[in-house]
């Protein structure tokens, strides 16, 4: 009897075992960030938002996004590298074309610009009349 319980204990187990999933891993991780005026440096009041969703894929490099705005007249919009409450150097122009929503694509990150995305080093600023140095600003982060 307590051997068919081991015996019938061991069954289960192996079937379980046999249950589990394949995980599939993924070279895509997804950014998100959310733009106001309360995150720029400094902060500027202002009523305009905005968003970037966006994917970067580990194996080609490559970041894709979706830009929505509201409430803002922009006059120039880039992806700055800069630690959230810090400012720095624009590392992506987005061009001069303003429209909502924006979908584009970077070029293939170095291997520093992708240590620096993954690390939230880079940020979304959207310039306007209004806001010369950035009415809007979003720090890119994982989800």
């Amino acid at each position: 009897m307590k051997k068919n319980l081991i015996v019938t204990i061991l069954l289960v187990g192996i079937m379980l075992a046999s249950c589990k999933k394949d995980e599939v891993v993924s070279s895509d991780v997804a950014f998100m960030a959310m733009l106001s005026g309360a995150e720029e440096v400094p902060a500027v009041s202002t009523t305009a938002s905005g968003m970037l969703d966006g994917v970067y894929n580990k194996d080609t490099k490559i970041l894709t996004y979706t830009i929505t705005y509201s409430g803002i007249s922009p006059t120039a919009w880039h992806i700055h590298k800069g630690a959230k409450g810090t400012t720095g150097g624009v590392v992506f122009n987005f061009g001069s074309t303003f429209t909502s929503p924006f979908k584009s694509a970077t070029v293939a990150l170095t291997a520093d610009q992708e240590a620096d995305l993954m690390a939230g080093n880079y940020y979304v600023n959207i310039h306007s009349a209004k806001s010369a140095s950035g009415e809007i600003r979003g720090q890119l982060m994982k989800q």
